[in-house]
């Protein structure tokens, strides 16, 4: 029996949860990309009859494998990232692509608050400070700052971005944001300036898609607008923050502190930005609960299913117009 001429042939070129890839192997014909110096013979001989391809937002897909993939109708993505996702060229070709927005809403949201009561309030350090004895040794742990009633400033404001907003309500917190354009029936006031919202705020939380369109847009001016009593808070992309000149405001003071979840070198993170008290750090982790995480599968999978079924995506991603 033919495998491939029974089941369509998925390709996965991420890395997915291990339920999501026993769902796949059980349904389609399923295949995994090699590493690279074995990735040319594999898409010679198995490329022509892949339909889909799975992925994930961190590793995606890139030009040369997706032209070597002629049948390919549908990318199905785990994650809202789609700067590793080749979206001009899979719009050329007419592949669509989908991703698993909505459900990853709260618990990103749920960590940009997190690191900002860490960041802000010094929990880590405190954390840290006692595990050392320098509280029993009767050291006296520097004051933190007062996260009720300051004034947020969020750059980016999708689904996240507003759900963001709704938390700081419950901090009494007095919200402004940066968008493009203001969003329909936001309660909230936009600042068509970056600088300006940042000269505004006590902190800064950055939650803007990435790509080319959003590289450094956090960069040594923004953050000197921010000051030395503002904090900074990226969930969005490590590329969207100048990684350099974000440590060099935090070494010089020019800012209070940051709390990250995503770097630029990815899982790769600076040793300055490590040794820095001031700054707490996460494993890209934002939306690694154990509900949310099931959820992205689901959807990846509702993607996948659906577009072969009746062409249609679940969530499609907003593709670039072809030409």
């Amino acid at each position: 029996m033919n495998q491939a001429a029974d089941r369509p042939t998925v390709l996965n070129t991420g890395r997915l949860p291990p339920a999501l890839v026993q769902r796949l192997k059980d349904r389609y014909d399923y295949l995994e990309l090699p590493a690279v110096d074995q990735r040319s013979a594999f898409l010679a001989e198995h490329g022509a009859r892949v339909r889909g391809v799975v992925t994930s937002a961190a590793v995606g897909i890139d030009e040369p494998t997706l032209a070597a993939l002629p049948a390919l109708k549908v990318i199905s993505s785990f994650g809202v990232g789609l700067d590793k996702l080749p979206l001009p060229a899979a719009a050329a070709r007419g592949v669509a692509v989908g991703y698993t927005p909505d459900v990853l809403n709260d618990c990103v949201a749920d960590m940009g608050f997190g690191l900002l009561l860490d960041v802000m309030r010094r929990i880590t350090y405190a954390d840290l400070f006692l595990r050392r004895g320098h509280w029993a040794a009767g050291q006296v742990l520097p004051l933190s700052r007062k996260v009720s009633g300051a004034k947020l400033g969020i750059v980016g404001f999708g689904r996240i971005g507003q759900t963001i907003a709704k938390r700081a309500t419950g901090f009494d917190m007095e919200v402004r944001y940066h968008s493009r354009r203001p969003v329909a029936d936001a309660p909230w006031t936009h600042d068509p300036s970056l600088l300006e919202l940042a000269r505004w705020c006590d902190a800064l939380m950055v939650i803007v898609s990435g790509g080319a369109e959003t590289r450094h847009l956090i960069n040594a001016e923004v953050l000197d607008a921010l000051g030395p009593q503002g904090f900074l808070v990226n969930v969005s992309r490590g590329s969207v923050v100048d990684e350099a000149a974000l440590i060099q405001a935090l070494k010089k003071g020019r800012i209070a502190g940051a709390g990250l979840d995503v770097f630029e070198d990815e899982p790769h993170v600076p040793a300055e930005l490590m040794n820095l008290e001031q700054v707490v750090l996460q494993p890209h982790v934002a939306s690694a609960t154990q509900e949310t995480r099931t959820a992205m599968a689901n959807r990846v999978w509702d993607n996948l299913e659906a577009f072969l079924a009746t062409g249609q995506l679940i969530s499609a991603a907003p593709l670039p117009q072809a030409g």
